[in-house]
C-alpha cells in the first residue's frame, strides 16, 4: 500500500516570537492506493482511520495526475515550506508589539531582515515604521500605492 500525507510547515507569530509549525495540507485526511476489493477492511479498520471516503456505494478515486502534482509540490520529505505572502500595498494588521491593533499598508518587504516597513496613521498623520515580519496578520485585499 502506498500513502501520502502532504504537509505544509511555516512560522507561525506566537507572544514570545515566531516559531516553525508543520500541519497537514488537508488535515484529518491521506491519500493511500490499494485495492478496494483486496484492502478496503484491512485500511478502514487500521488504528487511526476514522472512515475511507466514500458516498453510499461510490468510493472516488483522486487521479494519478494529481497525486504526481502534490508529489512535485511538497517533495520527498512531503513537506512543502510557506513563505509569507505579503506584498507591497497590501493592507495589514500589526498583530504583536507597541503598535498591536494598528492597520496599515506595507510599503516595503525586507526579507533578509526579516522584517516589513508599514505605512501606519499614528497621531493624526502618516507614519512608516519597520515591524517584525512575524508581528504583521494579513488584513485584505491589496492596494496599489500612488506618488502624491
Amino acid at each position: 500500500m502506498e500513502v501520502v500525507n502532504p504537509r505544509i510547515r511555516f512560522r507561525r507569530p506566537t507572544s514570545r516570537g515566531p516559531i516553525w509549525v508543520t500541519e497537514s495540507m488537508f488535515p484529518g485526511y491521506v491519500f493511500a492506493r490499494f485495492s478496494l476489493r483486496q484492502s478496503l477492511d484491512q485500511v478502514q479498520y487500521a488504528y487511526g482511520v476514522a472512515t475511507v471516503v466514500h458516498f453510499g456505494f461510490f468510493w472516488p478515486v483522486v487521479p494519478e495526475e494529481t497525486i504526481d502534482g502534490l508529489r512535485l509540490l511538497i517533495g520527498e520529505e512531503e513537506v512543502r515550506e510557506v513563505a509569507p505572502a505579503l506584498k507591497v500595498g497590501q493592507a495589514v494588521e500589526v498583530a504583536t508589539g507597541t503598535f498591536a491593533g494598528f492597520h496599515g499598508i506595507v510599503t516595503r518587504l525586507m526579507p533578509a531582515r526579516d522584517r516589513v516597513a508599514v505605512l501606519l496613521e499614528f497621531l493624526g498623520r502618516q507614519t512608516t515604521v519597520e515591524l517584525p515580519l512575524h508581528g504583521i496578520s494579513h488584513e485584505g485585499p491589496r492596494f496599489e500605492l500612488q506618488a502624491a
